[in-house]
């Protein structure tokens, strides 16, 4: 290969890696193509800045790092080489402006995701790189070249070097399908099945409770689920009451384990603080005070606030004879068993956990099987919980890939080798 040999780079997957990846790699001058099967890009980007774009969260490295569960050990090179403050810094650079919410949270001062988007592709696009939509990925053909399907028929392109940054199975709607995974396992490459990560989950309601409860907030509340080894997780915030089951902050927040323990055991339970700040002690006081001619509902009311959909659920898992007993009900109040039955479809995920496994590739995150090829983003095999830990992750991969490809490039053309920009 000749010094004068311009490297190029295909980039399969317009998301928020697939782009991070473009970034590195033509920033160090390599000529790069990304290929999106969608008319137009980063569409799951906008999809997620619809209630508020949040990027990154600010708690501390060590509390950050134990949001990716079993993926920690193999992501935290990558979070540590592009955490919350240099992701901050680098939409500082695209001219838009962040702030921390209340709860930590990161956030655009504008709090949509179609300024920075647009601000990237600007910048992306004047560093040389180009972007070809309508581009739908269906593997290699017999020459060896990416193929594509495209609205002017087949299309195959040679490259140097290739990212795959394909998203993974939750928004089939948005590009991210997972039909990549057939066509990565062809080649030998271990993928864990993709399976639904920030979801809601499957409860056997009776049909009284699912008539008049479904859609209903469960507001101020306490989550927890306590795993095997007897660790618990806690959550603040609020679920909904779905026909199927349950939905929403505290249940994304606690999927991963509730997920396993589904997969590992067949059962799951979600344990509801239906009134937080309460000890038993005092409700079981309030409780057991006369309620004369009140009905048990309205006495529940008058002494601890309890009503609505919160008294629904405890009638739905108590027997009427424990809804009567103060001792219990008190109990039940601030540790209410739920059992879930399964999660809710993959399609109806907000992400996905599983992907190509770690140990398939190597610390470049170029595949072992197939030299010259990198993944980055969610369909690596990691999850995470809403917060700003998905993007993150997804940011800080697609840069670690774009870097390993460079890397990849240096030790195979010396002449030609691109080097980083320093940032």
């Amino acid at each position: 290969m000749s010094a004068s040999h311009q490297l190029s780079v295909g980039i399969i997957g317009a998301g928020p890696a697939g782009l991070m990846a473009a970034e590195v790699l033509a920033a160090a001058g390599v000529h790069v193509d990304v290929y999106e099967r969608m008319p137009s890009v980063g569409r799951k980007l906008l999809m997620a800045g619809k209630g508020g774009l949040n990027i990154t969260h600010t708690e501390p490295h060590d509390a950050f790092h134990a949001r990716y569960r079993e993926a920690r050990a193999a992501l935290e090179p990558m979070l540590n080489r592009f955490d919350a403050e240099a992701l901050r810094a680098w939409a500082h650079g695209l001219g838009i402006a962040t702030f921390v919410g209340s709860s930590g949270r990161v956030f655009p001062h504008e709090m949509k995701a179609a300024p920075l988007l647009r601000a990237w592709l600007h910048r992306l696009r004047e560093s040389g790189v180009k972007i070809h939509v309508r581009h739908r990925w269906r593997g290699w053909n017999e020459d060896g070249l990416i193929a594509f399907d495209t609205p002017h028929g087949e299309r195959a392109y040679p490259h140097d070097a290739l990212v795959l940054a394909l998203g993974g199975g939750s928004w089939p709607q948005l590009g991210s399908d997972g039909a990549w995974v057939e066509l990565l396992a062809q080649r030998g490459v271990a993928v864990e099945a993709l399976r639904p990560a920030n979801s809601g989950f499957d409860v056997e309601w009776s049909e009284h409770f699912r008539t008049r409860f479904s859609g209903s907030p469960v507001k101020s509340l306490v989550a927890s689920f306590r795993e095997a080894s007897g660790v618990v997780h806690r959550r603040h915030g609020e679920l909904v009451v779905t026909e199927a089951g349950v939905e929403g902050g505290v249940v994304y927040a606690l999927s991963g384990g509730l997920r396993q323990a589904l997969e590992q055991t067949g059962a799951a339970t979600l344990e509801l603080d239906l009134a937080p700040g309460w000890e038993v002690s005092r409700l079981v006081g309030e409780l057991s005070r006369p309620r004369g001619s009140r009905s048990l509902s309205s006495h529940v009311q008058s002494r601890t606030g309890l009503k609505g959909v919160k008294m629904g659920l405890l009638r739905e898992v108590l027997s009427a004879e424990d809804v009567a007993r103060p001792e219990r009900l008190a109990a039940a109040i601030k540790a209410l068993p739920l059992a879930l039955a399964r999660p809710r479809p993959l399609d109806e995920a907000i992400s996905t956990a599983g992907g190509v496994r770690f140990d398939a590739l190597d610390e470049r995150l170029m595949l072992r099987a197939a030299p010259g090829i990198f993944c980055a983003g969610e369909m690596l095999d990691w999850e995470a919980p809403t917060g700003g830990y998905l993007l993150t992750a997804c940011f800080a991969t697609g840069r670690a890939a774009g870097t390993g490809v460079l890397d990849w490039l240096s030790g195979r053309s010396p002449a030609a080798a691109p080097q980083p920009a320093s940032t």
